[in-house]
């Protein structure tokens, strides 16, 4: 149990730091609470513009697709899911590629014939991921 003296009872204090100040005249709690404030207010400006909720949602984003976004992450995804599709050469014509689109359709039919086929299908769709990959890769590169 804490004993409390005669002088902490006489001035309704009850810590060494309010007693002094009480016989002083002052308002401590004022005074605390003005550092204080103070002190918040300059660690809030000095803080980085990352800290807020959303910017933490924007890095974490930004750290999980490789600094290229959402979109530059997804892009190869999309143009290779687009490319399974046979016959159609859909990967070509979303990477904007749509003269070879056209070209290997053309193609396609002599090679249905000798069983070539399938080289082709599979080759568009490693074409499609990689022309994908670079594009992305072009756009968010520093040089």
């Amino acid at each position: 149990m804490r004993r409390v003296s005669s002088y902490s009872t006489e001035y309704g204090t009850k810590d060494r730091l309010t007693q002094s100040a009480a016989v002083e005249g002052e308002n401590v709690a004022e005074g605390i609470e003005d550092s204080l404030v103070e002190r918040l207010r300059v660690r809030l400006e000095d803080r980085p513009r990352w800290q807020t909720p959303f910017m933490a949602i924007i890095v974490i984003v930004s750290e999980i697709t490789g600094g290229v976004g959402p979109w530059g992450a997804l892009r190869p995804l999309i143009a290779t899911a687009l490319a399974v599709f046979p016959f159609l050469y859909l990967g070509q014509h979303f990477n904007g590629q749509h003269s070879k689109a056209f070209d290997w359709t053309a193609l396609q039919v002599p090679l249905l014939f000798c069983l070539l086929w399938p080289l082709l299908w599979l080759w568009s769709i490693f074409d499609a991921y990689q022309t994908a990959m670079l594009s992305v890769t072009d756009e968010y590169s520093l040089a």
